[in-house]
């Protein structure tokens, strides 16, 4: 892993951090030595796991405490594997055995709204993979929570912590496209096989797969004002490993369209039927998922956006596309609970922010009810823009 600089923090945070209504992280690192490491356990030991694991197992300032499962036999891996001291088969247990700072959340996504509720009732901070709770209304109320208990909340994903994002950020931000008018974005696959909870109701293919465009999309253009949508079910029966043939009830085809404060319109498709050579894991993928149009440039974004190496431009100064940013700088798209890990331990705030993320879960929310009534529907949520100065 190759660590986040302080410089690296600070410029991700200037804006954000004078904006931000959750109290200030440089209250709570006060409290900790200069070399203390934050007291970490993970919850839900399925394949996301996996991915987290080994990230957070390097990291000079995390100390894995505990794993929990419903699956004992889970836990207990990860554990043996990790060198975790702990290990529980039911979050009651993890609640009341060794103390911890941070609960990290990688359950089935049905479950993570009220698993995160409970750990900020126990007073523990929390960072939860997509989304952070099942509706825009039960994320507000775990974010008012945090703030009355001044604990800290974050939700994946991670994505604008690379330096693709970080750099069309910027070039939008001096100007390099003019006005901004228009952006599209794509991401899917044949579906996951492994879990009945993806096509379960809550599931579906936006909270899985679009939640990354349009946290990307959202981020780079700023909030989304209102939406319109279509989604359906292609696919109304599937064949998973740990419950046989299901019927499908979550959509598994969706299009949303944003209407941005700045006037731009931008576009997300995702789904659970798209043949792709790149499989789920996206291995090769050298074509762009992310293009924005402006009135004096044009970028793309090369491969997807949870794993990007590349941005071709071409403006009007420069009218030879040119590929730009092809270092992914250590960033990888598990690394969010590292990054927030260490930035409870140095008081530094991430770029991540709970309040983008409740924003992409009202977009979610909106686009189906959008689906429901065929209207257009307003949104309500904003979080603090630009993300990049």
């Amino acid at each position: 892993m190759k660590n986040l600089t302080r410089r690296d923090f600070l410029d991700r945070s200037a804006k954000l951090a004078a904006a931000s209504i959750l109290a200030p992280l440089a209250a709570h690192a006060l409290e900790l030595s200069p070399d203390k490491k934050i007291k970490v356990a993970i919850i839900g030991c399925g394949s996301v796991s996996t991915q987290y694991l080994p990230h957070l197992s390097k990291s000079p300032f995390v100390e894995l405490v505990s794993a929990c499962d419903i699956i004992p036999e889970r836990a207990k891996r990860a554990a043996e594997k990790y060198n975790i001291p702990n290990h529980y088969p039911h979050i009651d247990a993890l609640l009341a055995g060794a103390n911890f700072d941070l609960m990290i959340t990688t359950t089935d996504m049905q479950e993570h709204g009220r698993l995160n509720k409970m750990a900020l009732l126990a007073g523990k901070h929390v960072w939860s993979e997509k989304p952070l709770a099942n509706s825009y209304a039960e994320g507000k109320a775990l974010l008012d929570l945090a703030k009355s208990k001044n604990l800290h909340l974050w939700g994946a994903p991670a994505v604008v912590n690379s330096p693709q994002f970080a750099f069309m950020a910027r070039s939008i931000q001096e100007g390099k496209l003019g006005k901004v008018s228009a952006a599209h974005a794509h991401y899917g696959h044949l579906g996951p096989t492994w879990s009945a909870f993806f096509y379960e109701q809550g599931g579906g293919s936006l909270p899985d797969l679009g939640v990354y465009n349009l946290a990307s999309l959202t981020g780079l253009l700023g909030p989304a004002k209102s939406v319109m949508a279509m989604t359906n079910i292609i696919t109304p029966d599937r064949v998973v490993d740990n419950n046989g043939k299901i019927k499908v009830v979550a959509e598994d085809n969706a299009m949303v369209l944003m209407e941005h404060a700045s006037g731009a319109l931008s576009h997300v498709q995702c789904g659970f039927n798209y043949f792709d050579p790149y499989g789920h894991e996206g291995a090769g993928q050298e074509k762009p998922t992310i293009s924005i149009w402006g009135t004096k440039g044009n970028m793309n974004l090369i491969g997807y956006d949870w794993a990007p190496f590349g941005v071709d431009m071409a403006t009007l100064d420069n009218e030879k596309t040119a590929r730009l940013v092809t270092d992914a700088e250590g960033y990888v798209w598990q690394q969010g609970a590292t990054v927030i890990s260490q930035s409870l331990a140095t008081g530094i705030e991430p770029r991540i922010n709970v309040e983008h993320a409740l924003h992409v879960l009202e977009v979610i929310e909106a686009a189906r009810r959008s689906q429901e009534t065929g209207m257009r529907i307003a949104l309500k949520s904003i979080f603090p823009y630009p993300m990049v100065s």
